[in-house]
């Protein structure tokens, strides 16, 4: 039974989905054709439409498997062991370090390869 509410549910997703463009391309219409109003008017009613666009495609199947991926994500990154200011600060100031040593590497190889090549030039 639960299988078939869950069918009937996201039976209409296309119809959706159209909704969905079509908000969006209201959105784009509306912006142009009010281009004449103010900026504020312009920018409440693309917000007014992006809640109504994200509302509609939270209601579809896709929509609510990304909501939920959103969620996990979320719950993911509050496990996450993030470093201290100091463990910042060393590893910034180690890869700094590696890239001077680094380029003066590379500095003095151009340097050799480019005596090199003068010299067997004349």
């Amino acid at each position: 039974m639960n299988i078939k509410s869950e069918e009937k549910e996201y039976r209409l997703d296309p119809l959706k989905w159209l909704v969905v463009i079509a908000l969006i391309v209201a959105g784009v219409v509306g912006n142009s054709h009010f281009s004449a109003e103010s900026l504020l008017y312009r920018v409440l009613g693309l917000l007014v439409l992006a809640v109504l666009a994200c509302f509609v495609a939270y209601h579809t199947a896709k929509g609510a498997s990304l909501w939920a991926l959103v969620q996990g994500s979320m719950v993911e990154l509050r496990k996450v062991v993030w470093p201290s200011r100091q463990e910042t600060n060393q590893t910034t100031l180690i890869v700094v370090a590696v890239v001077i040593v680094m380029s003066i590497i590379l500095w003095l190889l151009d340097t050799f390869l480019g005596w090199i090549a003068s010299s067997i030039i004349g």
